[in-house]
């Protein structure tokens, strides 16, 4: 039995608005209670997650225990924003699982040289993506042990 803690927050970085909403219900779906956090682009990502701007409460937003990055975004793509993060100390310890269209090798192999966590290639259906989020779910939510951040 496990102890009981705080939820891990989820923040989903996607450009994407119809990406988002699957994502949001694919992970209701697979019945996940987790808060799921959303931004749109890199620049967001890293301001959500150094809490400048917009994000500077970080009370309303706190450290996310997972991320989940699509790579092609605008303003800074998923590749540039992981780098970013895992060169900060104060940040790379969060997981990150790259979500992304992206069946490119390159794409894999530079994103775990970067230290990603995971690459998903986004599922074309959305029954495969609520079967993807279940297993991610199971898998980062009840087998693993995350750092507490």
């Amino acid at each position: 039995m496990k102890s009981a803690k705080s939820p891990i927050i989820i923040l989903v970085a996607d450009d994407d608005a119809e990406d988002r909403m699957l994502v949001k219900e694919a992970l209701e779906e697979s019945r996940l209670t987790n808060q799921i956090l959303f931004v749109e682009n890199g620049e967001e990502l890293l301001d959500y997650l150094q809490n400048r701007g917009k994000f500077s409460d970080k009370e309303e937003y706190p450290t996310p225990g997972l991320i989940l990055l699509d790579l092609n975004m605008p303003k800074k793509d998923g590749r540039e924003a992981l780098k970013e993060i895992k060169a900060d100390d104060s940040l790379r310890m969060i997981p990150v699982v790259v979500l992304t269209t992206s069946k490119a090798e390159e794409d894999i192999l530079r994103t775990y040289d970067l230290g990603v966590s995971s690459f998903i290639t986004k599922p074309v259906t959305f029954s495969a993506l609520v079967d993807v989020m279940k297993t991610l779910s199971k898998y980062w939510f009840e087998i693993v042990e995350l750092p507490k951040l």
